[in-house]
């Protein structure tokens, strides 16, 4: 809980300064005086300020967000000696780049955070996937356990190389989004017999864009051998005769593939009954091919029931580190944030039609969430969060709703192709509609959050 706590506010803490660090450094370039920089709303908990007519920055109560104020006539009386460093009264040019600054200066962090992720380098699962789940759309492409994905396409003529399993995630993901199917370039686990297959991904389209979409598409974990780990003493496993390094060929005169499938003839052992089925195996061991009867335990979670053996089941996972130098690594991290970014509008695009589930939505205790298992697993895992909620933020604040960064740049174009601004009564009106459109946003966000939280998304 404490690591959650500490990582969410951290990666808050950070990407909140650096948005408004955006607004403070552009503004003071354009010669507007910057009355206070605050990180956080509500009550004042910490205070710097050089002398009386320096920028006052502040720490408050409520770290979910922050502000600049700049001096501005339209919030209060300027000393005429002032008037020229209102932001009021800078030109049109100044005062869209000023508030552009913010979400801009996200992006850039994101860039940073994913070359950073990229030079750094990480381990991940190679591309060699498990069983799929029967009759999923992986299974009707034709993949099979040991399958190793090398490649993918979105027309079948140009080919995006696959270092890893994280890397075909996102590339079913992009699919799933924009609709569209993906062509898969396979082989065998030793890189022979390739051949291309082509994914239904459009027929999931943008609504399916949620927390179960691995598993509608039929691709699960990364393939792991089908070995025996660490059994517990007294377990079902230990008292069948099996032993840590027994490689399973088959279960009940059934081959086994991978882990995976064996993970689930155990748990389907108890599905029925009042007592899990005894099941025959073979296994090898040390050359020798053994046939033992191991009667998995049942075990009951609430309306669930499914078999157990007290035993690790599976080998690790073969995995593959992936690198990249300096300044490939900045490439790729700007094209990942727009990648990023234009499938976060896309979504948003969707949700607004009724094309894709306002479940995708996410407040404070998901995100907090995240960023807990993120710090857990590491630095890489760590910046790769604080890239995408910095994405997340640009985007939102982009987005043309009053209140938001967004809103503000189209106040400045409306005003720029009319030569005249947006006048004080719809200014109010505006206001007050982004305010409930942004509450009521924030209320979704949040049931969602809970939602998740009581297992009911």
């Amino acid at each position: 809980m404490l690591t959650t706590v500490l990582a969410f506010v951290l990666a808050i803490g950070v990407l909140i300064v650096v948005h408004e660090w955006g607004h403070y450094r552009v503004a003071r370039a354009c010669g507007v005086k910057v009355l206070r920089f605050s990180v956080g709303f509500g009550r004042v908990i910490w205070r710097r300020q050089r002398h009386p007519d320096a920028t006052e920055f502040t720490l408050c109560a409520l770290p979910l967000g922050g502000y600049v104020r700049m001096l501005d006539e339209r919030e209060g009386a300027v000393p005429p000696e002032l008037r020229a460093q209102a932001f009021n009264n800078r030109p049109l040019r100044q005062r869209a780049a000023i508030v552009a600054a913010g979400p801009l200066a996200n992006f850039v962090l994101a860039i940073l955070l994913f070359a950073a992720v990229n030079w750094i380098g990480v381990d991940e699962p190679k591309a060699v996937l498990g069983t799929p789940v029967p009759g999923s759309l992986a299974d009707q492409a034709g993949l099979r356990a040991g399958d190793w994905v090398q490649a993918s396409s979105a027309d079948g003529q140009h080919w995006t190389e696959l270092q890893s399993l994280p890397q075909l995630r996102w590339q079913l993901t992009q699919a799933v989004s924009e609709g569209r199917k993906l062509h898969l370039s396979v082989s065998d686990a030793a890189g022979h017999a390739r051949r291309e297959l082509l994914l239904d991904t459009d027929r999931l389209g943008g609504r399916d864009l949620d927390a179960a979409l691995l598993r509608k598409l039929g691709l699960g974990s990364a393939f792991s051998e089908p070995l025996l780990g660490a059994i517990t003493a007294g377990g079902p496993a230990a008292s069948a005769g099996l032993l840590p390094g027994d490689r399973v060929l088959s279960v009940d005169g059934r081959a086994v593939a991978d882990a995976g499938a064996l993970r689930e003839r155990i748990r389907a052992s108890g599905r029925e009954g009042d007592a899990a089925q005894p099941m025959q195996w073979q296994v090898e061991r040390s050359g020798q091919v053994l046939t033992l009867v191991v009667r998995p335990r049942q075990v009951v979670d609430g309306s669930q029931r499914f078999g157990r053996i007290e035993a690790i089941v599976g080998a690790p996972p073969a995995l593959v580190t992936v690198s990249h130098g300096p300044f490939e690594s900045m490439a790729l991290g700007a094209q990942r944030t727009w990648e990023v970014s234009t499938m976060t509008l896309k979504v948003f695009g969707r949700m607004l039609i009724g094309e894709a589930s306002l479940k995708n939505l996410s407040g404070p205790i998901t995100i907090a969430d995240y960023a807990g298992q993120s710090a857990r697993l590491g630095l890489v895992a760590y910046l790769s969060f604080m890239a995408l909620v910095s994405v997340s933020i640009g985007v939102l604040n982009l987005l043309p709703l009053p209140m938001l960064d967004g809103g503000h740049l189209m106040y400045y174009l409306f005003e720029g192709l009319t030569g005249r601004p947006v006048s004080e009564w719809w200014l109010r009106h505006l206001q007050r509609a982004g305010a409930l459109i942004l509450f009521l946003l924030m209320a979704l966000a949040l049931s969602n959050d809970l939602a998740r939280q009581l297992g009911l998304h």
